[in-house]
């Protein structure tokens, strides 16, 4: 078999709220989410027996692996046993920043092993293999922007971004998911961004108005030094110009949404003065 490759692109959440706790364990959420043309690459071929995983940029896991868990739920829907798959990812997302770089792995892999053994597989059915694997998988499988509620996997498409640019900085330090979830407590004094005018304002097209309601529930949890470093990096996005900036996901990337006229370049030149890790991007639409 030939060498088939995908692009996994990031994604940043523009707003994310969580309602609470649900009985099985997840957290009830809210999200404007949309894919940015940050991006990993996923190779995947035919080879040998049994799965292996290789990746440049990114120490491996021990044991099984997400991406090995999704090649055996997608075939285990097609009733047949996983062939020998040799997959390689080129990292360029950071890792453990809240911008999905593993589960846009995981959605390319999917999206390669759907064009490769069941060309026919509903989209949904694709989505819903995913979801067996991750809570944004979902998402990321599809791509564009979408309202995201449930724990993720309940997906709205909403219309494209109007024109515009993003700056992406990641601090050197690392936030990872579960901790996070754990600082939340669901009472009266939690800010809740307002995700219902995010998408509204996606609906009109106003980018403008999609700025004013960008905003992400875990900046509240952060702690002393994380809320000064994030913080530190929203004012330098805004004062270069941004509409907005706010963390992505569980954080601690940042990302400053731009008109399409405003000067990026020299957003990111000044963060990377003093952060290592600051990328341009712009949003991507559906990939499935």
């Amino acid at each position: 078999m030939k060498r088939n490759i995908q692009t996994a692109p990031a994604k940043v959440n523009l707003a994310l709220d969580i309602l609470g706790r649900r009985p099985d364990g997840y957290h009830e959420m809210r999200m404007v989410m949309q894919t940015v043309s940050l991006r990993d690459t996923v190779t995947l071929e035919e080879a040998g027996e049994g799965f292996s995983l290789s990746a440049r940029g990114i120490a491996l896991p021990e044991g099984k692996t997400l991406e090995q868990r999704a090649a055996e739920a997608f075939f285990a829907v097609l009733g047949r046993p996983v062939p020998g798959l040799r997959v390689t990812l080129e990292k360029r997302i950071p890792a453990y920043a809240g911008l999905g770089g593993g589960s846009a792995d995981v959605a390319a892999l999917l999206r390669l092993l759907r064009a490769r053994y069941a060309p026919d597989m509903l989209r949904e059915a694709l989505e819903a293999v995913g979801g067996q694997i991750g809570s944004d998988m979902s998402f990321c499988v599809r791509g564009g922007a979408a309202l995201a509620e449930g724990r993720g996997e309940r997906l709205t498409d909403l219309p494209p971004l109007p024109d515009c640019r993003f700056v992406i900085c990641k601090p050197d330090f690392d936030l990872p998911t579960g901790p996070m979830f754990a600082r939340l407590r669901f009472d009266r004094s939690l800010p809740h961004p307002d995700v219902s005018g995010c998408a509204a304002a996606l609906e009109r097209g106003d980018l403008e108005g999609l700025a004013r309601h960008v905003g992400n529930v875990f900046e509240a949890v952060l702690e002393p030094e994380e809320r000064r470093e994030i913080e530190t990096i929203k004012e330098t996005l805004l004062r270069k110009g941004a509409l907005a900036a706010a963390m992505s996901g569980s954080g601690p990337a940042v990302f400053g949404l731009f008109a399409p006229s405003a000067d990026t370049a020299g957003a990111a030149e000044e963060l990377k003065r003093r952060y290592a890790q600051v990328f341009e991007a712009e949003p991507v639409g559906r990939l499935l």
